[in-house]
C-alpha cells in the first residue's frame, strides 16, 4: 500500500518545513520526510544553535568590560557546559515549534530514510521497515554537511566540524580554524571571547572572501586587536591528531612552512551536498558538482521534482532556502511567482564585529563595468553607536553613478545583521539614492549610518 499526496518534500530544514507550510496554506495534501530532527541543521546544528552560544559570548565579554559602562563585576567565569546546555535548550525548542507547525497545518510527517525511487514515488525506510509514498510533485531539501579535509578528517575529539564544536567535549586552550568563512570566523570570535587563544588560517588573500576588500581588512584589524592570530593566503598541509592535542603545519603567504601545536582544531572549509543514495542517478537528475541544477522556479530537469537550498546552486543560506521554498510551492499551485534575484539575497555573518552585505563589492561592481559612486561612514560618527560603547565599524554603500541604483552595501560593526533589511527592501524595490536621501531615519540610532552611508557616496555626509 502507498500513501498519496498532491506534495511531499524531502529534508525539514528551513528550506523544507517552510515549503510544507505553504503548500498546505495552498489546500495541498503535504507531507515531510526527515531522517533526523525537524529543523534540520539549521535549528539543530547550525544557524540557531551557535547564535545562542554567540550571545552567551558576547554578554561574557561585556561582563569582562563592564567597567567601561562605569560598572562592577567581579570574580567573573563561564561554564562552557552550561553555555553549550543553554544552546541545546534553544535548538530543541525550535524543532519543537516546527513539530507543532507540522501539526497546526496537518501536514504528514514520515521520519526515516527518503529515496526517489521514480518520478513521483518517493520510499521511506525507518527501522529496516520500508513504506512508499506518491505524489504527482516532490522538493528535495536535503541539505548538505561540512566539507572535511581528505587528509585529516574529523574525529570529534581534537579534529572537529562545526557540528563538534557546538558540543565540545572540553573548552579548547589553544584552536585552529581553517576557513574564515561565516562558520569558521563565527566559531573563532565564539572561543576567542570565551578565553581562547585562538588561531585563523584561510586560503586565499583575506579574511571572509565574498564580503568587500574593506571589511575584509576591517575585520582582519579587529580580531588581531581582540588577540587571534590570522594568517591569509597560507594553507594547512598537514594536520594530525594526538592524545594532547593537534599538530598542524601551515605553509604561509611568503612559500614558508611553520609548525604548530593546537588543543583542538575546526576545519570549516566549505560543504557537501547530502545528494548521494537518494535517487537522484537513477532518475537522471541533472547536478553540477554534485550540487542539483534547478531553473528560476526550483524545477529540476526532471518533471515533478524540484529542488531548494543548500543542495542547490550558492549562495548556501537558510533564508535563501526559505524564498526557494516559497516560490517553488507557488510555481507548482499553479501561480505565478517572481524568480529571486540573488544579489538581493543579504549575508550575514554572527562574529564580533559583526558583518552584513547585500549586492555587489565594489570591486565586483566595477568588474562588470559600472560606474561607480562609493562612500563609507564610520560608526565613531553615530551618537548611538558612542552611547552603546560600540564606534568600531562602518556602514559602505555603491550606486551606479548614472542612474542611482543601489548596487551594494556593507556593513561591519555593532548589530549590523538587523540594519541590513533596509538596503535589501531598497534594492528589491529598486530604490535610487534620491529615495534613500529622502528617507527619515530615527535619531539617535545606528540605522542613521545607513543614512549617512548613502550620503557620503554622493559626497555629501553630514557627522564626518
Amino acid at each position: 500500500m502507498s500513501e498519496s499526496y498532491d506534495l511531499i518534500v524531502l529534508g525539514s530544514g528551513p528550506g523544507g518545513y517552510v515549503a510544507a507550510i505553504r503548500a498546505a496554506q495552498l489546500g495541498l495534501k503535504t507531507a515531510i520526510v526527515e531522517r533526523e530532527n525537524l529543523g534540520g541543521i539549521c535549528l539543530n546544528w547550525g544557524c540557531i544553535p551557535t547564535k545562542a552560544l554567540l550571545r552567551s559570548a558576547e554578554i561574557y565579554h561585556y561582563m569582562q568590560h563592564a567597567g567601561d559602562y562605569g560598572l562592577v563585576a567581579q570574580q567573573i567565569s563561564a561554564d562552557i557546559d552550561a553555555v553549550v546546555k543553554r544552546s541545546r535548550g534553544v535548538a530543541k525548542q525550535l524543532s519543537q515549534g516546527v513539530a507543532f507547525l507540522m501539526k497546526k497545518h496537518k501536514i504528514t510527517v514520515h521520519m526515516g530514510e527518503g529515496k526517489l525511487a521514480s518520478p513521483g514515488k518517493l520510499t521511506v525506510t525507518s527501522d529496516g521497515k520500508t513504506e512508499t509514498l506518491t505524489a504527482k510533485n516532490i522538493i528535495v531539501a536535503t541539505g548538505a554537511r561540512a566539507r572535511d579535509l581528505p587528509f585529516a578528517p574529523a574525529d570529534g575529539k581534537r579534529i572537529w566540524t562545526y557540528r563538534h564544536a557546538l558540543v565540545p567535549p572540553e573548552m579548547p586552550k589553544k584552536l585552529l580554524v581553517i576557513g574564515s568563512g561565516a562558520i569558521g570566523i563565527e566559531f573563532a570570535s565564539f572561543y576567542s571571547d570565551m578565553g581562547c587563544e585562538v588561531t585563523v588560517v584561510e586560503m586565499l588573500d583575506r579574511l571572509v572572501p565574498v564580503e568587500d576588500a574593506d571589511v575584509s581588512a576591517f575585520l582582519e584589524k579587529q580580531l588581531k586587536k581582540q588577540g587571534m592570530t590570522i594568517f591569509t593566503g597560507a594553507g594547512v598541509e598537514e594536520l594530525k591528531a594526538t592524545a594532547n592535542g593537534v599538530t598542524a603545519k601551515i605553509k604561509t603567504k611568503d612559500g614558508k612552512t611553520e609548525s604548530a601545536e593546537f588543543s583542538h582544531a575546526i576545519v570549516a572549509i566549505g560543504i557537501v551536498p547530502n545528494t548521494e543514495n537518494i535517487g537522484l542517478e537513477a532518475l537522471g537528475v541533472k547536478t553540477t558538482k554534485g550540487h542539483i541544477d534547478t531553473d528560476a522556479m526550483c524545477r529540476t530537469n526532471v518533471p515533478g521534482i524540484w529542488a531548494i537550498g543548500d543542495v542547490t546552486a550558492p549562495p548556501w543560506l537558510a533564508h535563501k532556502a526559505m524564498h526557494e521554498s516559497v516560490i517553488s510551492v507557488e510555481a507548482i499551485a499553479g501561480n505565478h511567482p517572481h524568480a529571486m534575484d540573488p544579489r538581493n539575497i543579504p549575508g550575514c555573518t554572527y562574529c564580533r564585529p559583526q558583518i552584513a552585505s547585500v549586492g555587489l563589492t565594489e570591486a565586483k561592481a566595477k568588474e562588470l563595468g559600472y560606474e561607480v559612486k562609493a562612500g563609507t561612514f564610520p560608526f565613531i560618527g553615530n551618537g548611538k553607536a558612542i552611547a552603546l560603547g560600540e564606534s568600531e565599524g562602518f556602514t559602505k554603500t555603491i550606486f551606479d553613478a548614472k542612474t542611482g541604483e543601489l548596487l551594494g552595501a556593507h556593513m561591519i560593526g555593532a548589530e549590523v545583521t538587523e540594519l541590513i533589511q533596509g538596503y535589501t527592501i531598497g534594492k528589491t524595490a529598486e530604490l535610487v539614492e534620491d529615495d534613500f536621501i529622502g528617507t527619515v531615519f530615527p535619531h539617535p540610532t545606528l540605522s542613521e549610518t545607513m543614512h549617512e552611508g548613502v550620503l557620503a557616496a554622493f559626497g555629501r555626509p553630514l557627522h564626518i
